[in-house]
């Protein structure tokens, strides 16, 4: 049996401005990660300025709430903001929502340090968004790589836990993104990194940079994460990937990406699509992503079996 998963809508995810200054209405917008409690749609969601300063983070991490999913009111103060230590002072970008045991959330994010020069993954945990405590460092690079960030979590049937991350590396002298997997008995850690679950292919859309995106488990299926391939020159399209149920062997791969960019509607705009999250309903998949590293879309994605 062949399986395909194919966009059959596309939807544009809408901030409603809660703050006098017009945030958001001038600010890019990455990283939605999306998900349901109580009835609800809850947003964490990368903000940065545009443009950049030389002193401005890069990123700050806001949280919203909605009821469709499309249509978010956005809290007045930041969920998680850069400072006052060292390891995520220079922005914090990449939220991706765990829940704890006990009915605590946790958010694995990236933080940035002081200097803009390394990237690590951090998590912080509360109750709810309003009360969230930076915990630690979950993870740093090892020697010879560098800014690991990305985060998707997930758990196999063997009850352990895996944490895919996207982290950077020196190829024949030029810069690429790899996805790297960690292991732990528990979402808090502590993690040990093991061999990349899958790496780049020749000739092919994704034959240079490879990055994380969101994983969907239905029951009798295997895992599947909607993943975020390019050349070297970026430009970044999405694609799926299939695992076995301990996420340690890959089972069916697309040939080509699944969702392709329009053309960038600036001048001086980027050829990118890049998966941060996503709802299944059983039927249809909503995935969240963003365009451009400036605004939000919502896709509708259906798994189609082929004999």
């Amino acid at each position: 049996m062949q399986i395909d998963y194919v966009v059959e809508k596309l939807e544009v995810v809408k901030l409603d401005i809660a703050r006098a200054d017009g945030l958001l209405a001038r600010h890019d917008l990455m990283s939605p990660y999306v998900w349901e409690e109580q009835g609800r749609r809850h947003l964490l969601v990368r903000v940065l300025d545009n443009p950049l300063g030389p002193d401005d983070p890069t990123g700050v991490i806001y949280a919203g709430t909605s009821e469709d999913g499309l249509h978010f009111t956005m809290h007045e103060q930041p969920a998680i903001a850069p400072g006052p230590e060292a390891s995520d002072l220079g922005g914090v970008e990449d939220p991706t929502v765990v829940t704890a045991r006990e009915g605590a959330l946790l958010v694995f994010y990236t933080g940035v340090d002081a200097a803009r020069a390394q990237g690590s993954l951090l998590v912080a945990k509360g109750p709810g968004l309003d009360h969230l405590r930076k915990q630690k460092v979950l993870l740093k690079a090892p020697e010879g790589a560098g800014n690991i960030k990305e985060a998707t979590v997930a758990q196999g049937a063997d009850g352990r836990w895996r944490l895919f991350y996207e982290y950077a590396r020196e190829f024949d002298g030029q810069g690429a993104s790899r996805i790297g997997l960690a292991l732990a008995d528990g979402p808090e850690g502590p993690w040990e990194s093991v061999t990349d679950p899958f790496t780049i292919r020749a000739r092919a859309w994704d034959n240079w940079h490879l990055s994380t995106g969101p994983i969907v488990a239905r029951p009798g299926q295997p895992p599947v994460m909607f993943y975020n391939g390019a050349t070297a020159d970026a430009r970044w399209r999405i694609g799926w990937i299939a695992f076995d149920e301990n996420y340690s062997r890959v089972v069916d791969r697309c040939v080509e990406p699944m969702l392709v960019p329009p053309p960038p509607k600036e001048r001086a705009g980027t050829d990118i699509a890049f998966a941060a999250s996503c709802l299944d309903d059983g039927e249809t998949i909503l995935l969240y992503f963003s365009l451009e590293d400036r605004v939000l879309r919502r896709a509708h994605v259906r798994r189609y079996d082929r004999s």
